[in-house]
């Protein structure tokens, strides 16, 4: 089996998919932007070869590695970047290298646009947000009277939360249409509570081989506020949760994909969303959790995500077993000019048994996922909030 991963450097973790593809025997053949000589050995030793291209955004450039791969390797079974900002490059050469499985331009729109998105929410069955796609400032005040103060504005086609921002009251919303941006926006009804994630490997039939739940607050709010950062994976997702993300993946055709999917838990009862405890989702996400989330998800069930992928990428099941070694594993992440109580040795031998995971993030990440990171799992929730508060405290 030939495939092209694109951008193998980055997220990091796209190093450990190449390195289990390539370990359950298939040819991977890597397309960046990156020179090899600043590859790491294990991504090296996982591909079998490695073009490099000035700009993965230069569509003949990357056309062009593709269509050398394939004369010198032959037919191109497979093509992922596991990115989600190259989700519509990504189709489109699947259809100029009639790759047959993974999405297509045709179906890219209802997975990247938000206003599409909500239609498929909707269709669904699965709660969700009032929406309006911006127009004018009488529509937009007329959406915003409705639903209540505050909404929320963000690009209707975005990463991450790029662009996003709550406006609280209507001199806010003045503001923001007094210089509208160029792009399409969507503004829609503030859901209050925690956020909740549905991760999931699944097979052509759009099955779950594995499932996952992350819990944290708002990445919004940790970018545009300068928040520290905290979440942690649960030891199994919550059952309402996988009934509406299972739906979600039928309705989206998400086939053959490792998915991450945003809800609101609510912590108060909304008008036509639903009551404290209940889910309503966000948004979908067409590959894998950023960050190191994919290594939480094997410590929270002893289990390797990783290999999972192969395993579907090659034989469209589940071999690696179920472990009944479940954990909280917490993720808690210090920002630039805070000053923190407890050192980092304090940390260290206070959590060492616990701590699996310790470093300093990418400057790239330092914004949504803080610069220092650490992460920990726990047999107890209570033990691991503590390590949580413990690692944030601040000076009085």
């Amino acid at each position: 089996m030939n495939y092209v991963f694109i951008s193998p450097n980055f997220p990091v973790t796209c190093e450990a998919f190449c390195d289990r593809l390539r370990q359950n025997g298939v040819t991977v053949l890597g397309v960046g932007d990156a020179p090899y000589d600043g590859l790491s050995g294990r991504l090296k030793g996982a591909l079998t070869e490695y073009y490099q291209v000035p700009s993965l955004s230069d569509y003949d450039q990357v056309y062009r590695a593709v269509a050398f791969f394939a004369f010198k390797y032959g037919r191109i079974d497979w093509l992922e970047s596991l990115n989600e900002y190259w989700l519509g490059q990504d189709a489109r050469l699947r259809a100029d290298f009639n790759i047959a499985v993974g999405t297509r331009a045709d179906g890219v729109a209802d997975m990247v646009d938000k206003s599409r998105m909500k239609r498929i929410f909707l269709e669904a069955g699965v709660p969700t947000a009032r929406q309006h796609v911006v127009t004018t400032r009488e529509e937009g005040r007329a959406f915003a009277a409705e639903a209540g103060y505050p909404v929320v504005v963000k690009p209707s086609v975005g990463v991450g939360a790029a662009g996003a921002r709550k406006l609280k009251a209507e001199a806010e919303l003045d503001a923001f249409y007094d210089a509208l941006p160029q792009e399409p926006y969507v503004m829609e009804q503030f859901l209050s509570g925690d956020i909740a994630t549905y991760d999931a490997i699944l097979d052509s039939r759009c099955e779950p081989l594995f499932e996952s739940m992350n819990n944290y607050a708002s990445v919004m709010d940790a970018v545009l506020n300068d928040e520290d950062v905290s979440f942690y994976t649960s030891p199994a997702p919550a059952p309402k949760l996988c009934e509406y993300g299972r739906r979600l993946a039928r309705a989206f055709g998400a086939d053959r994909r490792f998915v991450h999917f945003e809800f609101i838990c609510l912590d108060r009862a909304c008008k036509g969303v639903g009551k404290r405890g209940d889910y309503a989702v966000m948004e979908v996400n067409m590959r894998p959790a950023g960050g190191h989330d994919p290594d939480m998800m094997n410590f929270a069930q002893s289990a390797d995500v990783f290999q999972i992928y192969a395993e579907m990428v090659t034989q469209d099941k589940r071999l690696f077993p179920v472990s009944d070694e479940r954990y909280f594993c917490a993720y808690a992440a210090r920002k630039d000019g805070r000053a923190y109580r407890h050192t980092d040795a304090e940390i260290t031998e206070r959590f060492g048994a616990a701590i699996v995971l310790r470093r300093e993030m990418p400057e790239i990440d330092w914004p949504a996922m803080g610069r220092w990171a650490y992460m920990a799992r726990f047999r107890e929730e209570a033990d691991m909030r503590e390590f949580t508060a413990f690692v944030l405290q601040k000076n009085d």
